[in-house]
């Protein structure tokens, strides 16, 4: 009996290690590193509208355990906009990300001073 009780501490531990190893998804990124990238990369209105694509289904399809947008999300889709001349709309994403995650207020409340001027 002491063997088989082994045998079942044995599988009970595997099944625990093999179960904490999957992936838990707390956010849905979508095509967001890739479409960052190649923004990045070319600097371009074509990448730079596809990485705007991006960052709306993010932020309206958000399927992660979470069911909030990834932490710097908007703040960077803000900074986008602020460097596109639109610093009404960056200033609404800068308050969503200080609103979602408050800890990003000493970078991100640097950026909303810079959207007010």
């Amino acid at each position: 009996m002491k063997l088989s009780l082994k045998k079942l501490a044995f599988v009970f531990s595997a099944g625990l290690i093999f179960t904490s190893c999957g992936s838990t998804k707390l956010y849905s990124w979508y095509d967001y590193q890739e479409d960052y990238y190649h923004f990045v990369k070319n600097a371009d209105s074509a990448s730079m509208k596809e990485l705007v694509k991006t960052y709306d289904k993010m932020i309206e399809r958000q399927n992660g355990i979470r069911g909030v947008v990834p932490p710097g999300i908007y703040a960077d889709y803000g900074y986008l906009l602020l460097e596109s001349g639109k610093n009404a709309e960056a200033k609404a994403m800068f308050k969503k990300e200080i609103e979602l995650y408050p800890e990003s207020e000493a970078f991100v409340g640097a950026l909303l001073k810079r959207a007010e001027q």
